[in-house]
């Protein structure tokens, strides 16, 4: 039994590693939110690695409040940056594996093809700019690391588009969607058991950059309407471009990453995004 330190275990990912762990005998999670565990006091982490043996670290916890991060730069960079360092420095030190999730917020969104892992990086917001910072110091600290990289990730927890969108096709008549921002939805149980696949295999000589999402590509007003048709609402969803709605935070106009390398080092096969959503809603 190899006990897995899960960090940020109330969000998305982190409920949906637990909802799925049974499937993985061989594993014992470790969940802790912040009440449990402060992970930007190094004290407290080290303390937490010298209770019991930890055998990986699942770094799920994040600043992703992107609009608030423009202007809380401060709070941002101590989550995403400071205490990823803080659990690398401690993973590396107990020679104990290290996941960390992070983002396409990395890229500038101006590409025309998928990213791939090693495509330039170009955060335009404070909330990529300080994921990005996370990455770089987790592998610069622990060389076997894994980093995750997501995008629009959702399940049937927390706050999400998906659940954003139905309780609001139940609430209004029409709905007015973005069209201009193109990229993949991700449900969290699928990235939950990526991240499982990956603790199942040997980390040596692995580490580094991975891409994960769902297969396809959507613009949100298309996630809305297969929301729309898998609900049966009669919501009307109508597309309009994203200066229609100002935010703080300039979010990719395109963000499909390019799943070639987990699919190929990992063996793993990819679910279709719209399949996903079935499952998702029950469909």
């Amino acid at each position: 039994m190899k006990n897995i330190l899960v960090t940020g275990a109330n969000g998305q990912l982190g409920l949906a590693l637990q909802s799925i762990a049974g499937g993985y005998p061989d594993f014992h999670l470790l969940c802790t939110d912040k009440d449990e565990l402060d992970i930007t006091d190094a004290a407290a982490v080290n303390a937490f690695f010298e209770q019991q043996p930890v055998h990986a670290v699942v770094n799920c916890a994040a600043y992703t409040a992107v609009d608030k991060a423009e202007q809380d730069e401060e709070a941002a960079f101590q989550l995403n940056f400071q205490a990823p360092l803080i659990l690398a420095e401690a993973a590396a030190q107990h020679n104990a594996g290290f996941i960390h999730i992070s983002t396409d917020y990395v890229f500038d969104g101006r590409s025309s093809r998928p990213y791939t892992e090693t495509d330039d990086t170009s955060p335009q917001s404070i909330y990529g700019s300080s994921k990005l910072r996370g990455e770089a110091t987790v592998l610069g600290i622990h060389p076997q690391a894994i980093v995750l990289r997501t995008s629009w990730l959702y399940s049937r927890n927390g706050v999400n588009f998906a659940l954003r969108m139905q309780q609001l096709m139940q609430e209004k008549e029409s709905l007015n969607v973005v069209f201009d921002q193109t990229g993949t939805p991700t449900y969290a149980p699928d990235l939950a058991a990526a991240i499982f696949t990956i603790l199942q295999q040997p980390a040596e000589g692995r580490g580094g950059v991975y891409h994960y999402s769902n297969e396809g590509v959507a613009s949100w007003y298309d996630f809305a309407v297969a929301i729309k048709a898998l609900t049966g609402s009669a919501c009307a969803i109508h597309p309009v471009t994203s200066d229609q709605f100002p935010t703080a935070a300039q979010r990719p106009a395109y963000s499909v990453l390019n799943k070639g390398k987990i699919k190929s080092v990992y063996g793993l096969t990819i679910p279709y995004w719209k399949d996903s959503l079935a499952v998702c809603l029950g469909k």
